[in-house]
């Protein structure tokens, strides 16, 4: 027995999914980047060289994996103007002010210096939608465009918006909406695609600068006990650049600390005609890098349509009021029906993980439509439970309650975003007028999923893939905060902490809350089995066990052991990745 080169001991040990549904008062072994043993008194590892962590009371369990994040654009909203700390209209408009101070425009012409950045709540605002004349007020001369924080919607000044030429002649762009006054000329607030003509007209961040954004969403992000994640854009998305770039730089100068898998951007402008570029993409990647490289690319990310507040998400009956009476009653499907399955069919023929983003019920039975085709026409069934293909849904905001068991007949993974379900204070306000109260029953159902799935230890029992998670997590970051433990409290509570600003103490659908082993379990072994590392996988992380990968974090508590409207509460006090401490 050679001494470990790490030796975690004075604590409780989350083992993980199919391992333990609470934590154990053991002792973990790390040697070579791998755990080594797990068990009650590990003392004869103990070597003069043995890096000795007393957890001080506190859990240790597998690192969390963020299955649906956009880091570089996280990163790049920290360094410019972020509203993610505000919570009000005032907030918004001081942090904006002081932005603008504090970063005064280049140069002699004020008009080409650009303030942009992001994370403003729609419920801040009367209807969600943000005028020019607020932000005018704050800054008249410079251009100003800030994304709301689930990045479907933009708030832009009149000086961005007449750098664009939008006026009342402009008309709506297929996919998205421009908010008008009542004479027709733009109010300030562009839905979706609407966003992307002022979007293109912004400076592009130079590759320094997103070079720093992803290395300062890395740091964020271990801070939190995130050791990987799924990038979910990857390519050429409002005229950013292609962020595979970046990854690579920051690989190759040992800065990259993270396992990445990256999803391409599918474009909703073409077809499957775009496979065979996708295909090449990711195997110049994969035969320059090798295919177990920290960076990946693995899936391809389809949007399959947008939110609801805006009324742009896909469902099956019309809305209520005036979303309802506008020129798409049933939302827009940017790719849905036979398109978005030929899509999932051609990817998944084509050895990619389909990672598609539905928050409507029509969007979410598009896509489950796309992966049963899949199935039949390439033999899915009989595929090896380590087969790379990876397919999940991804926010899932309403699924109808028909197709709610189709996840486990079709081995389909569900990729929660679980502080969605509570991230609006007015969440029922903006929701139940829109579809009605049938409906708005139907909203971000994991439990019913995990319960109709007849899953052992979280993962499905009756697909022919006996390894394939029901549940994996994210943050959508910069949508919502990345820290795993404040979706965690979400996905167990429905509800948010009592001292959060936007505290609403009825928990939304309370029936659909998971326990804190299923929420865990989600964020690590579901997620990383996702992102590749999952049973069967070359690598296995995800999980505390003989063999795993030693991608670990440490809390300064143990959750289980408090009541669960106290697991909010649990930060994040050591990262390791293969047993380097990178946190803490």
């Amino acid at each position: 027995m050679l001494p470990a080169d790490l030796l975690f001991i004075g604590g409780v040990v989350y083992r993980g999914a199919g391992r333990s549904v609470v934590p154990e008062p053991l002792e973990v072994a790390v040697l070579d980047g791998c755990i080594a043993a797990v068990d009650a008194d590990l003392s004869a590892w103990r070597g003069l060289a043995t890096d000795v962590v007393d957890l001080a009371g506190g859990m240790l369990h597998a690192g969390f994996v963020d299955a649906h994040i956009h880091p570089i654009q996280g990163g790049l909203e920290r360094l410019a103007c972020d509203l993610s700390e505000g919570s009000t209209r005032e907030e918004y408009l001081e942090l904006i002010a002081a932005y603008a101070q504090l970063n005064p425009p280049r140069g002699c012409d004020a008009s080409r210096s650009w303030i942009t950045g992001g994370g403003w709540a729609m419920s801040a605002f009367p209807g969600g939608t943000p005028t020019a004349a607020e932000l005018d007020a704050v800054e008249p001369i410079r251009p100003v465009l800030l994304y709301n924080r689930d990045h479907h919607g933009a708030w832009a000044n009149s000086a961005a918006l007449a750098l664009a030429g939008i006026t009342a002649e402009t008309p709506d762009p297929a996919d998205g909406r421009i908010e008008r006054l009542p004479d027709g000329s733009p109010s300030g607030t562009l839905h979706e695609g609407a966003a992307k003509l002022v979007a293109d007209l912004a400076p592009t961040p130079s590759p320094d600068d997103v070079h720093a954004a992803l290395l300062e969403a890395q740091r964020y992000a271990l801070s939190v006990g995130i050791t990987g994640w799924q990038d979910a854009i990857v390519g050429d998305y409002f005229g950013s650049a292609d962020t595979a770039q970046v990854y690579r730089r920051a690989l190759a100068d040992g800065r990259l600390l993270v396992d990445v898998t990256g999803a391409l951007w599918w474009d909703r402008d073409r077809g499957v005609e775009q496979v065979p570029e996708l295909v090449a993409r990711r195997d110049a990647l994969a035969a320059d890098l090798g295919p177990h490289a920290r960076f990946r690319l693995p899936a391809v990310k389809i949007m399959a349509d947008g939110v609801v507040e805006n009324g742009t998400a896909s469902m099956l009956e019309p809305y209520l009021g005036p979303l309802g009476e506008t020129e798409h009653p049933r939302g827009i499907a940017f790719v849905g029906g036979r398109e978005l399955i030929d899509a999932i069919v051609a990817l998944d023929a084509a050895g990619f993980s389909a990672h598609v983003h539905v928050i409507g019920d029509r969007a979410a039975r598009d896509a489950l439509d796309g992966f049963e085709a899949a199935r039949t026409a390439n033999g899915w069934a009989e595929r090896d439970p380590a087969d790379a293909r990876r397919h999940h849904l991804a926010h899932l905001q309403f699924v109808h309650p028909d197709d709610v068991a189709r996840f486990a007949a079709l081995g389909v993974t569900a990729n929660m975003q679980a502080l969605w379900a509570c991230y609006e204070p007015q969440m029922r306000e903006l929701t139940v007028p829109f579809v009605g109260e049938a409906r708005a029953a139907t909203q971000y159902p994991f439990a019913s999923i995990l319960r109709s799935s007849g899953a052992r230890g979280g993962m499905h029992s009756d697909t022919g893939m006996d390894a394939r998670p029901v549940l994996c997590a994210g943050s959508d970051w910069p949508v919502s905060t990345p820290d795993p433990w404040q979706a965690i409290h979400v996905a167990v509570n429905r509800r948010l902490p009592e001292d959060d600003p936007e505290f609403d103490p009825e928990a939304l659908l309370p029936h659909e809350a998971l326990t804190l082993a299923e929420a865990l379990d989600a964020y690590t072994a579901g997620s990383a089995w996702i992102t590749g590392r999952g049973p069967g996988d070359a690598e296995v992380a995800g999980v505390i066990a003989v063999g795993a990968i030693a991608d670990l974090a440490a809390t300064d508590r143990d959750p289980f052991a408090g009541e669960a409207t106290g697991i909010h509460a649990a930060r994040t006090v050591g990262t390791w990745i293969a047993g380097r401490r990178v946190f803490g």
